[in-house]
């Protein structure tokens, strides 16, 4: 009892949240999920009780079968010894009767007592063990259909819970972060709220201030009300268009109703549809007396347009219609599919219409949800103003959009539709035209929605600022007595300004006008002329830094090369004059040569060189020129080997780097392996070290049973004993015959 009276009190109090309705879904799951679990733990347990007195009634089976056995084989050992003395006794009794034999005799007849006794007994048992055994199958049996049961039941339940869970999870994620930013915004409130209230206990002045009026703002405003009040024009014939070729077309298909009666739903339909103006025109109506409302001399805001109230009072009149109509548009598209000639791909088309009008009638209540938030402030003035207003109209231009495509994919799932319906045999020409003519109007409907869609995305940024209306120093929305009273001092402004106005000055004559013009105009021409100069001057200017900047960079790279070339004239001819100093007075091709040190100019002595007449100037430059030149040659050759080891160093490092990212894969590969491996040895032991303990308890009840089972049998025996000891003490009383 307390645990519903809780549960009803967590109930009453998520409904008074914003987000109630799913919370007391998700409270209900919960309870239901909580009952469930115990209704299992409770057969659960019964299960366990069950199991425990079944394996009692088992053991006491094993013991009674042992049992039996036991006096089986001793009702045997009766029998054998009743039927030696049977025998004896037969051979008495020709002999004669003696005191001995009729001891004998009672003797017998104990035993015939005992025995018929322990036979009374054995069947006694039997009996009991019989009717044991049957009712514990019947228990057995009841079980198991009880567990199978209980078994489906939880299944179900288990999947039921599972599929809310999973259903309800995303809605637990989006009510928990909207928790927690309601919970951010809670406290940016409440810190805006006291720093309001201090700036209130400063000055509370500010709020009797009024604001200015803003004329462009107005203008804006009237504007957008004329544009949006001919798209909603276009919109509400192409409603009217729709709705009346709709029961146009409910008159001729399936059944025509100037041949035959069509059946009651369509004529209820038919009734339904032909009420569509009572509902459509209030909204144009609506919106020009809004538009009219809306003048220069006005202020524009969601807390002053009293129109907007009516205009959304028509749209939920038309929401509301919307919905009254839907169940009998989806019933009589399924007449439609009930009729003989409709084909399975009509079917599908109408199945995808139907999906289509509840999309259109869900958009359109959204719209309406959206509307109702905007004339909100209108009825309901706040001080602190709307901190939604923004949201709302950016959701409202995407609900436009929504009801955009909504209508799109109608009109093509209609179009579709006559495609297929014109194929039919019995199709006539007053359907193809009402088709016809619904196809235009969802055209028409397309294009208003798209229209009004794009409008609203185009000046969504209008919509959402601010309108500049508000008490200077102060913060707020604006009251609408503030308004009247802006609208008030406008007027007195404009009265004052008129009152005050003064004449015009007297014009300046004509003579002195001309002279200043000639005047102004050589000044003007001159400075014109001036300018231009300076423009011309500045270019000239900067070309010629860049001109001095690019010489500049010319001469320090001939500085640089200068000295590059005096650098090696003196390495050359230090290098000449050692190679000189040190031939002893040889020539200067072979001193040159030595100097040098070149394999080319080596190999070549002094009388080479003399005979080709090295001497010369011009052959010296020569063979400079060859020795440098087979010095860069082996450079070169050099640079290309170094080229290709450097590639083939790249090479090997890039196949390296993949053989180590290969490496490093397979390791994680491994290692994840290892984990499963240890797991797998971990899960492997404690079902290794369970099932030891069951053993081991297993054996202690064996061991047990085996020791009870063992004093039975010394008990047996004992008894055994003693009626053999009691016969074999009896049998020397029998008379020895002679």
């Amino acid at each position: 009892m307390e645990f519903i009276l809780g549960n009803r009190h967590i109930e009453q109090n998520v409904q008074c949240g914003p987000r109630g309705y799913q919370l007391k879904v998700l409270t209900q799951m919960l309870v239901s999920k909580v009952v469930l679990d115990g209704k299992n733990n409770f057969h659960y347990e019964q299960v366990k009780q069950r199991e425990q007195s079944l394996r009692k009634v088992e053991q006491e089976m094993d013991s009674l079968t042992f049992r039996n056995q036991q006096l089986a084989k001793r009702v045997e050992l009766l029998q054998e010894e009743l039927a030696a003395s049977e025998a004896k006794g037969k051979k008495s009794k020709n002999k004669g009767d003696s005191p001995s034999q009729q001891g004998l005799q009672q003797t017998q007849s104990v035993f015939d007592e005992d025995l018929q006794k322990k036979i009374q007994e054995n069947e006694r048992l039997h009996i009991q063990f019989y009717e044991a055994d049957e009712q514990h199958r019947q228990q057995e049996s009841q079980l198991k259909v009880r567990l199978e049961e209980l078994e489906r039941d939880h299944e179900q339940h288990q999947g039921t819970v599972d599929g809310l869970t999973s259903k309800y999870m995303d809605t637990i994620e989006r009510l928990q972060s909207a928790k927690a930013r309601l919970e951010v915004k809670s406290q940016t409130l409440e810190r805006e709220t006291n720093e309001c209230r201090v700036q209130t206990d400063e000055c509370d002045y500010n709020s009797l201030n009024v604001p200015p009026h803003n004329r462009r703002h107005q203008l804006k405003a009237r504007d957008v009300a004329g544009q949006v009040l001919g798209f909603v024009q276009d919109l509400v014939a192409a409603l009217l268009n729709f709705h009346s070729y709709t029961e146009q077309r409910v008159h001729i298909y399936p059944l025509d109703s100037s041949i035959e009666p069509i059946s009651p739903l369509n004529q209820k339909f038919s009734q339904y549809l032909h009420e569509n103006a009572a509902y459509v025109r209030p909204l144009e109506e609506g919106l020009v007396q809004l538009h009219q409302s809306i003048t220069e001399d006005t202020v524009t805001v969601l807390e002053t347009v009293a129109k907007l109230k009516d205009f959304a009072d028509h749209f939920t009149s038309y929401t509301h219609y919307l919905q009254k109509i839907l169940p009998y548009q989806l019933k009589s598209l399924e007449e439609e599919c009930r009729a003989s000639l409709c084909t399975s791909s009509l079917i599908s088309k109408n199945q995808e219409l139907q999906s289509g009008m509840k999309r259109i009638t869900s958009v359109f209540d959204k719209l309406h949800s959206y509307i109702i938030l905007l004339a909100l402030p209108s009825e309901l003035y706040h001080p602190t103003g709307l901190t939604y207003s923004s949201a709302v109209f950016t959701q409202l231009a995407a609900c436009l959009h929504s009801l955009h495509d909504a209508v799109k994919e109608m009109s093509k799932h209609y179009s579709q539709k006559a495609g297929l319906e014109q194929q039919l045999p019995t199709v006539t020409q007053k359907l193809c035209t009402t088709n016809e003519c619904l196809l235009a109007s969802l055209g028409m409907l397309t294009n208003s929605t798209d229209k009004i869609a794009t409008f609203f995305s185009n000046n969504l940024d209008f919509f959402t600022s601010s309108t500049g209306y508000g008490p200077r120093g102060g913060s707020g929305a604006l009251n609408p007595l503030q308004a009247e009273s802006m609208l008030g001092n406008k007027k007195k402004a404009s009265d004052y300004m008129h009152a005050i106005r003064k004449p015009r000055a007297e014009s300046v004559p004509y003579r002195e006008a001309l002279l200043n013009r000639r005047v102004l105009t050589s000044s003007t021409e001159s400075r014109q002329g001036l300018t231009q100069q300076v423009v011309a001057s500045q270019e000239k200017i900067a070309r010629l830094e860049q001109e001095k900047e690019h010489w500049l960079l010319e001469t320090q790279l001939g500085r640089v090369r200068l000295e590059k070339e005096s650098q090696r004239i003196q390495d050359l001819e230090t290098q000449l004059s050692s190679a000189l100093g040190g031939g002893g007075g040889g020539s200067p091709a072979s001193a040159l040569s030595l100097g040098l040190g070149s394999p080319a100019l080596t190999s070549l002595d002094d009388g080479e060189l003399e005979d080709r007449g090295v001497g010369d100037e011009e052959s010296r430059e020569q063979l400079i020129k060859t020795h440098y030149m087979a010095r860069v040659g082996e450079l070169t050759t050099q640079l290309q080997v170094s080229d290709s080891k450097a590639v083939n160093f790249h090479a090997e490092c890039r196949a390296l780097a993949k053989r180590l990212a290969i490496a490093e894969k397979s390791r994680e590969t491994l290692t994840e392996e290892v984990k499963l491996a240890n797991q797998n040895i971990t899960r492997l032991q404690d079902e290794l070290a369970t099932t030891k303990r069951s053993y081991k308890e297993q054996l202690s009840m064996m061991s047990d049973h085996l020791c009870s089972m063992n004093e039975t049998l010394s008990k047996q025996r004992e008894e055994i004993d003693i009626l053999k000891l009691g016969s074999k003490v009896q049998s020397p009383l029998t008379p020895v015959p002679h």
